[in-house]
């Protein structure tokens, strides 16, 4: 089988799809790969590493298409200024396809070509596919990079430090959300020395924040119906953020950096912390929103760019994955070859339907848009279950995710 590597094209996209180690153990295997000239350079992977290893390296990016039984990519075409790309027909193409902002004719084109399409957002979260999950490993890349984007920026040193000068009192950090991008930047915080505060709108994480040596804020809100039978925060009414955002104004400004983090997959991002929140805190404090890409958590929020509102910094990063390109693009080769080698039998590519992670992660197959996540929501589709596994052997993951689209645009 042969596997293509085609280079990334959207901007600010330093990652890779394929690292020369990963692709040493395919060709191990009994792959090959052939890879797009200069694709690993941003994620500072060269040509010569991945020939170095068997890969054959090509110039010419519509080879490296045409000569692909599968095509790996980080982001698939159709979303932000990422055009059709050069499929050939009956292609698979597995990467990150942004289900829920894909464009409609995109969509249509990649079912003409009877492309098979497997989207990493829609894995499903079952303890099986946590090798394949590559939204949590870019999430957890992007809630670090979070707190050392914060640190730099903030004219205040995060550890508390006792000095012949006086003492220092620690930074006050507050993560807001704490699914793995939070849990991440809770527990980076946490090393610089920060004194760490955290919320989520389930009460069932508290042990994992308060693990971590974060003390884990409670607001009096009615939580019960606050999460999905898969873990996912889900979307409220706008009765309880209007209380929430009452209730956390009590916090907010007693912060030196905030990091937020919450997001719904499938719905905009809630508003967490108002302008008038960000107008309460010190002059110098520090907001780094992760859910920049589907709105924001931050009233002044950008996406893309740094607002500067009364003496507050507010960064509306879209894409922090890509600012740590070797570790995140090591990461994400690593999911790519557990998804290969779970639609692999006996050698040979095989899309196995009664795979519960096959089943939700296909986007495009057979010529037809397949995925419930992404249809109209009244169509009855034969797929509306397919988060749940009747054989009972793979139990939902007791673990909290961000959709970067994650709350990390990754």
């Amino acid at each position: 089988m042969i596997i293509s590597i085609p280079a990334e094209t959207p901007d600010e996209e330093n990652r890779v799809a394929l690292i020369p180690p990963v692709a040493e153990g395919l060709i191990g295997a009994g792959h090959e790969v052939v890879v797009e000239t200069g694709a690993g350079e941003a994620a500072h992977w060269s040509d010569d590493q991945y020939e170095a290893v068997g890969c054959e390296v090509l110039a010419d990016r519509e080879s490296v298409f045409e000569r692909g039984d599968v095509v790996f990519h980080v982001r698939g075409p159709g979303t932000g200024d990422r055009e059709m790309y050069p499929y050939r027909d009956g292609q698979v193409a597995v990467g990150l396809f942004a289900p829920y902002e894909i464009a409609e004719e995109t969509l249509s084109e990649l079912a003409a070509r009877n492309l098979s399409v497997f989207s990493l957002e829609l894995m499903p979260r079952i303890s099986r596919a946590q090798s394949m999950d590559a939204l949590s490993s870019q999430a957890s890349i992007a809630g670090y990079k979070a707190v050392l984007v914060a640190a730099a920026e903030s004219p205040r040193v995060f550890p508390m430090e006792m000095t012949a000068a006086g003492t220092i009192q620690p930074a006050e950090v507050f993560v807001i959300g704490a699914g793995v991008a939070g849990l991440k930047a809770i527990a980076t915080a946490e090393r610089l020395g920060a004194s760490t505060r955290a919320y989520d709108i389930r009460l069932e994480v508290k042990r994992e924040v308060e693990s971590l040596g974060a003390d884990f804020v409670e607001l009096d809100l009615e939580t019960e119906d606050s999460g999905d039978e898969e873990g996912y925060a889900q979307e409220m009414d706008e009765e309880f953020y209007a209380e929430q955002r009452k209730q956390m104004q009590q916090v907010v400004p007693e912060s030196d950096v905030v990091i937020t983090t919450a997001a719904i997959p499938g719905a905009p991002a809630p508003e967490l912390v108002s302008t008038e929140m960000i107008e309460q805190m010190d002059s110098g404090s520090v907001v780094v929103d992760l859910s920049a890409p589907t709105g924001g958590n931050c009233e002044p929020t950008v996406a893309g760019e740094t607002v500067h509102h009364d003496g507050v910094t507010v960064f509306g990063p879209t894409n922090l994955p890509s600012r740590v390109s070797h570790t995140a693009s090591q990461q994400y080769a690593n999911n790519l070859r557990n998804v290969l080698d779970n639609l692999l039998t006996e050698g040979e590519l095989e899309v196995d339907l009664a795979d519960e992670i096959v089943d939700s992660t296909l986007l495009v197959h057979d010529g037809t848009v397949r995925n419930p996540h992404i249809e109209d929501d009244s169509d009855d589709d034969a797929h509306s279950d397919t988060n749940t596994d009747d054989s009972g052997t793979d139990e939902p993951e007791d673990r909290a995710d961000t959709d970067p689209g994650e709350a990390t645009d990754v």
